[in-house]
């Protein structure tokens, strides 16, 4: 994968372009997005020349670990997973990103780069910026830094919570949770996943995914045929994930609400 975000061959160029879109459309997109749909719509209308409306596509990389963040992204529909890369290849989930938020938080506070690899985990849409443009409407307005410093927290609240019940619970607990989260911000109840997907999130081995799975097949909770899992019996979900799931959902809520 190249690692460079400023030629043609950056991750960010890889997700190609919606299309022209008159203001209109771009508004209506835009308010699909919790942190833009803060705004009132004289705020929302000085950002949109800035925002660009790209397409998610499955299993391509937005950043790659300490590299220089040059865009953050605002999704409107699907889903991005920030994982931990560790030296043996191996990888495991950080936390997820949907409509609710934004990826590029490190830049809000600051930083100008994450440990993190930035994967489409579900395909969808998002407003893309530069951090340049960003920085410049920040400066100017004060109500957009205040959202995300929101949902920052928020966020950092999820990436805690998701390295315990990485340490302390089951896989299948684990799997439950993950599933959840998916579930929340896809809004269906068929996703496109593997086994090799779900292990690369995870952090375990695939037989570890695969038992674990059948245990929730078995329970009812799911079925999963050709690489798609679907939610069969949400409750059920609920029951057997740990209580990880919902101390996450509750802050989400909070942030959400406020």
């Amino acid at each position: 994968m190249p690692h460079n975000h400023n030629g043609s061959t950056q991750p960010g160029n890889r997700v190609a372009s919606a299309g022209a879109q008159n203001s209109g459309s771009q508004s209506n997109g835009a308010r699909s997005n919790a942190i833009l749909n803060t705004l009132s719509e004289s705020q929302l209308a000085q950002l949109l020349p800035r925002l660009k409306i790209v397409e998610l596509e499955l299993g391509h990389v937005l950043y790659e670990p300490e590299q220089t963040i040059d865009y953050v992204y605002f999704p409107t529909a699907g889903i991005i997973s920030l994982l931990a890369l560790f030296e043996d290849g191996d990888t495991v989930e950080a936390g997820v990103i949907g409509a609710e938020g934004m990826l590029g938080t490190p830049v809000v506070l600051g930083a100008k780069t994450t440990p993190h690899q930035a994967l489409v985990q579900a395909t969808g849409q998002a407003m893309r910026m530069s951090v340049h443009d960003l920085n410049g409407e920040v400066e100017k307005d004060g109500w957009l830094l205040k959202s995300m410093l929101r949902y920052t927290n928020a966020m950092f609240i999820q990436v805690a919570q998701t390295a315990a019940c990485n340490r302390l619970h089951t896989i299948e607990q684990r799997l439950a949770r993950w599933l959840l989260l998916t579930h929340d911000r896809v809004q269906r109840d068929e996703v496109l996943l593997t086994q090799e997907f779900l292990s690369r999130m995870l952090g375990v081995r695939r037989a570890g995914v695969s038992v674990a799975a059948n245990n929730l097949k078995q329970a009812g909770a799911i079925d999963y045929r050709r690489g798609n899992v679907i939610v069969v019996d949400r409750q059920r979900l609920e029951q057997t994930s740990c209580e990880c799931y919902e101390a996450v959902k509750q802050e989400y809520d909070r942030y959400l609400d406020t």
